[in-house]
């Protein structure tokens, strides 16, 4: 029974949705005849004390309106419309509606609750937030959000019930979903032998949860503030260290700045109105005459022209470097090159360094995968050789992710201030806080236990590539082999674009050599052959058998 007598004065309280509540008043104002409303625990809404929200509309500004309001702490119900906690779902959970800037608001609640019904955003059973905690969210009286709330119970939109709150009525016919969305994307391949990505069940992901929460715990208040586009401190200091140690770069934490990736770095030198080297004052760009295409394609959409440098069993030609007075830089992958694999022969790294000091220019080193050697010594850095006149690119995509979007850039000291000023005042890409999960996981061993144990797994993967195409397809020549995450298998001319049709009719997915090949390189300067780029670390364990026998059942028989 509801108590219409005046309450003594009290002390306000604040309710959940935001407004102190004053005194009850004697009588209850703007109650339509003929309909039940739900009641908040007071028996009147006629005396608004000062401090509380108005009980007009938003402006126009808030003609879209979410609730964002807990519930009170004791909801009662009158005519049982609006009810307590104890309903299926949280009380006062986030509930967003498009309310219309003019016209009625009680009729513009009512249709936005019916439309998201009706559309079936809002299933049967789901819980309404109190009347109070709506009316407060989207700027308008409670006695408006009252009335919607109990016309809609009478419509049988809704259900309310003494003590469970008002929830989305069951319906005999639910409502139909709303037809799912054609995806762009090709399904899922069957075996997936792609070059370029690690293991991805091989993520230590103990080891860098354990990392996160000691770098967490130790991290000081300011790394949760706007991100230092140079990268945090930590994670230089420790790169520093392992890159001096472990690839022979020879650099100091001021000289390093974080990026998310390889196509990161590439943007910040060439792309942009800050881009450190502008295609219209640097000049073409050399490449190796075989390379990966995304990376060409960044490159002219940032109106750079490349120019292909030839490649043997020593890796590019660099020699035509000096035959070419336009040319001032030079990217390259000398540890191993991608995709033909092999180092670029110690002649040549001389070569090349030696070129860019007497040219005034630049060599950008791409060590995509350099942590990765099986069969020979490992091939240290070429910025070793002069720290002036390379450029260091590093990533974590294929040592432990490229879900992280981690890469980092060793600079020369000249070009530190151009590098920062091309990123911004602030950092927008590089995570602060995976910056110092992966200082935390280098720095603590981690990074070295893993990259070990998948050294071994890799070279297992590679072993048993080898030995199946030794059994099943001993004609097939296997080269690139002594390094990284894949191998090219060589094919007879003429060959390639039959083998990839009868993978992608068994559901293998692997590239062609001829993919790789840049478009101006003339065929007398270096022949075209066809061949497998085999992605060998891809698939995880259980799955690479299968892809081996999908693999040698594709290639052709010998000729």
């Amino acid at each position: 029974m509801t108590d219409t007598s005046v309450d003594p004065p009290r002390t306000p309280r604040r309710s959940t949705a935001g407004a102190a509540e004053g005194p009850r008043p004697a009588a209850r104002r703007g109650h339509r005849p003929g309909t039940t409303r739900p009641d908040d625990g007071n028996s009147t809404a006629a005396t608004r004390p000062a401090g509380t929200r108005p009980t007009t509309a938003r402006p126009a500004e808030g003609a879209t309106g979410a609730a964002h309001a807990a519930p009170p702490a004791a909801e009662r119900s009158v005519a049982g419309v609006a009810g307590a906690a104890g309903a299926a779902g949280p009380a006062g959970a986030d509930l967003h509606l498009d309310l219309p800037a003019t016209g009625s608001r009680r009729s513009a609640l009512m249709d936005a609750l019916r439309e998201a019904i009706r559309s079936g955003r809002l299933a049967p059973g789901t819980r309404l937030p109190p009347y109070r905690a709506l009316a407060a969210d989207l700027g308008i009286a409670r006695n408006t959000a009252a009335d919607a709330y109990a016309e809609l119970v009478a419509e049988g939109w809704l259900t309310a019930r003494q003590g469970s709150g008002t929830t989305v009525a069951e319906r005999a016919e639910p409502v139909p979903p709303t037809r799912a969305r054609r995806s762009s994307r090709p399904p899922r391949p069957a075996h997936d032998l792609r070059q370029g990505q690690p293991d991805a069940a091989a993520f230590p992901r103990t080891a860098w949860l354990a990392a996160g929460r000691r770098a967490l715990t130790a991290a000081p208040n300011e790394a949760f503030g706007p991100g230092d586009p140079q990268g945090r401190r930590e994670l230089r200091e420790v790169l520093a260290d392992y890159l001096a140690r472990a690839r022979g770069v020879r650099t100091d934490p001021d000289r390093i700045v974080v990026c998310s990736g390889f196509a990161h770095a590439l943007r910040l030198l060439f792309d942009g109105p800050r881009a450190v080297l502008p295609a219209r004052t640097a000049g073409p760009l050399a490449v190796e005459g075989y390379g990966l295409a995304f990376h060409r394609g960044l490159l002219a959409a940032a109106g750079a022209t490349t120019r292909p440098l030839p490649l043997d069993e020593h890796g590019a030609r660099v020699g035509g470097l000096a035959e070419d007075p336009e040319i001032r830089t030079a990217l390259l992958t000398p540890a191993h090159q991608f995709p033909t694999g092999g180092p670029l022969h110690p002649g040549r790294r001389a070569a090349v360094v030696d070129w860019a000091r007497g040219r005034g220019g630049l060599v950008l080193e791409d060590d995509y995968d350099g942590e990765f050697r099986y069969d020979r010594q490992p091939v240290g850095a070429l910025q070793g050789l002069d720290p002036e006149r390379v450029v260091y690119l590093g990533t974590a995509s294929k040592s432990l992710s490229p879900a992280l979007r981690l890469g980092w850039m060793v600079l020369p000291d000249h070009l530190v201030d151009r590098v920062l000023a091309a990123k911004g005042e602030r950092e927008a890409w590089a995570s602060a806080l995976d910056q110092l999960t992966l200082a935390e996981f280098i720095d603590s061993g981690g990074y070295d236990r893993h990259v070990r144990r998948m050294r071994r797994r890799y070279r297992d993967r590679r072993d048993r590539l080898v030995g199946a195409l030794a059994e099943h397809a001993p004609h097939i020549e296997v080269t690139g082999i002594a390094a990284g995450l894949h191998a090219v298998l060589r094919l007879a001319p003429g060959t390639e674009r039959s083998v990839l049709k009868a993978a992608a009719y068994r559901g293998l997915v692997l590239d062609g050599l001829a993919d790789y090949r840049h478009p101006l390189l003339a065929a007398e300067a270096m022949p075209a052959t066809d061949g497998l780029v085999v992605g060998y670390a891809t698939p995880p364990d259980h799955a690479y058998p299968a892809a081996l026998e999908a693999l040698c059942a594709i290639l052709p028989p010998p000729l």
